[in-house]
């Protein structure tokens, strides 16, 4: 039997919803890392049923937000201090590449100033935790596109469930330092000075600062 367009459709937007009052949830720090959740109690909170919340728990696993433990169940996601320094160091090594191919493009100037303009959301003071989480990310995000490499578009949103979780472990009183406009802006300087050394040691040490910071506050 056929099945109904307007059912499917249906089913997956309230998956979707789910899905983002989910993760928004943890990423406000409204569930911290360590903490169960129930599918009964989130499918009756949401509104919906069990099997959408189950869907929408096992897209957020596979983002990396969510984990397994021993018991089998479903936990927000927590990053130890050496897990932490591993992750900056493999982001370290995307974004250096993602730098590279910026600077040996004929487009390094227009992505520079697209970049530049970026920066103007990492300014504004008025962006709530979770809105200034999602403007750190989208700025790196948007460099990795600028490099115009899919396959290292893929790997960074592969890992972007735990750098998430590892931003959240600093909460809304401290990892905002870490997403200021100032820390990013040597990024761009770097890029329009076309000097490609001072572009990798400008990564490696936004990256290292930002390990030191999480993995200390994790540990």
């Amino acid at each position: 039997m056929a099945l109904d367009p307007l059912v499917s459709l249906d089913r997956s937007t309230l998956r979707e919803r789910a899905r983002e009052a989910l993760r928004t949830a943890i990423i406000s720090g409204q569930y911290r890392p360590g903490d169960h959740l129930g599918e009964v109690e989130l499918a009756a909170h949401l509104g919906v049923s069990r099997g959408t919340v189950r869907e929408a728990m096992r897209h957020l696993q596979q983002e990396g937000l969510l984990t397994t433990d021993r018991r089998g169940m479903l936990r927000v996601n927590s990053l130890g201090p050496q897990e932490v320094r591993e992750l900056y160091r493999v982001r370290a090594a995307l974004e250096k590449l993602a730098v590279g191919e910026i600077l040996q493009s004929q487009q390094r100037e227009r992505a520079a100033e697209i970049l530049r303009g970026a920066l103007a959301d990492l300014a504004n003071t008025e962006l709530d935790f979770v809105g200034r989480v999602e403007a750190d990310l989208s700025f790196h995000l948007l460099l990795c596109r600028l490099a115009e490499n899919s396959m290292l578009v893929d790997v960074w949103r592969h890992l972007e469930g735990r750098i998430r979780v590892a931003i959240m472990s600093g909460g809304p009183t401290q990892a905002p330092q870490m997403m200021s406009r100032d820390r990013h802006a040597p990024i761009v300087d770097a890029i329009e000075g076309a000097d490609f050394a001072v572009a990798m040691s400008v990564i490696e040490q936004h990256m290292a600062e930002a390990a030191d910071h999480f993995a200390h506050i994790d540990g």
